[in-house]
């Protein structure tokens, strides 16, 4: 996922102490020792927190261990308010990062254990329910950490408006076969209504095949061959959409060299040096994105 708050470069980012920098290097940027093993820390943390909170989801589990599972959410989620107000600090403009895709993720990791606090009764466990499950968006905290993510993101995007055509045609198709077979089954054999032979279509259409609605009649059962077929056909259609896609963002993304100074792509594959700031490229910076 990209961040667009935080540049490539970052330092125009960052606060104007020089201690603000500083750990703006180390909680943005993974170029230094320091910033990877900071990278590295916290990945472990979100994993363990997050194992934490299926486990504690396991009622055998939680009668055994519900104390320490609960000090560990409770480590957790104070280590996560600490790194989220330390972003805010050293950040130039906190707000903008606030409202920035991992700030959102940030707040989401630690604001559903504060909220808890608040939430007591038996007549709202279903509420704490839904604020413990919240807790697993510290999933979303690894994006920042997967190089690709931003490529995959990127590739979906561009390949929305053929996605969108794909499911108008697939809904149409739903919506044909699933009106049919109301006719042609009836409720007598489960076909109660239009709206459950479109569910029979879209299980069958997907090759899911739940088997709780089955055609019992002869024609009945041809539709619904001809409906399994057009599933295995069409099923690749969304894959091949996105594989194309995939494949010319990261062909951009290889012939667009980013500099090390000044942050800024545009430059020839075979570029030595910079042509907005003149800093020279690293060969192993060649072809990176």
């Amino acid at each position: 996922m990209a961040d667009n708050s935080i540049p490539t470069d970052g330092r125009n980012q960052a606060g104007d102490s020089e201690l603000q920098r500083k750990v703006f290097a180390v909680v943005f940027q993974s170029r230094t020792p320091a910033g990877k093993y900071f990278d590295i820390l916290l990945i472990i943390a979100i994993v363990a927190s997050v194992v934490a909170l299926m486990l504690a989801s396991i009622e055998s589990i939680w009668a055994r261990y519900a104390q320490p599972l609960y000090l560990a959410e409770w480590a957790f989620t104070i280590l996560f308010t600490i790194e989220y107000v330390v972003r805010l600090w050293c950040v130039r403009e906190p707000r903008v990062y606030a409202g920035s895709f991992y700030g959102v993720v940030d707040l989401l990791a630690v604001l559903p254990t504060y909220l808890a606090l608040f939430v007591t009764g038996s007549a709202y466990l279903m509420v704490i329910r839904i604020l413990r499950i919240l807790r697993l968006f510290r999933v979303l905290k690894l994006a920042r950490y997967v190089s690709a993510a931003d490529a995959l993101v990127e590739a979906m995007v561009q390949s929305w408006r053929k996605i969108l055509v794909f499911l108008y045609v697939i809904l149409t198709i739903v919506v044909i076969f699933g009106s049919a077979m109301y006719l042609i089954e009836g409720p007598e054999n489960g076909f109660t209504s239009i709206p459950r032979g479109v569910y029979w279509g879209i299980v069958t259409l997907t090759t899911v095949g739940f088997g709780d609605i089955t055609p019992q009649t002869p024609l009945g059962q041809a539709v619904a061959a001809v409906v399994m077929v057009l599933g295995y056909g069409i099923i690749a259609v969304p894959t091949g959409i996105y594989a194309a896609e995939l494949r010319d963002v990261m062909t951009r993304r290889r012939q667009a060299q980013i500099c090390p100074e000044c942050g800024r792509t545009g430059h020839d594959e075979d570029a030595k040096f910079c042509k907005f700031c003149g800093a020279r490229f690293a060969p192993a910076e060649k072809g990176s994105g």
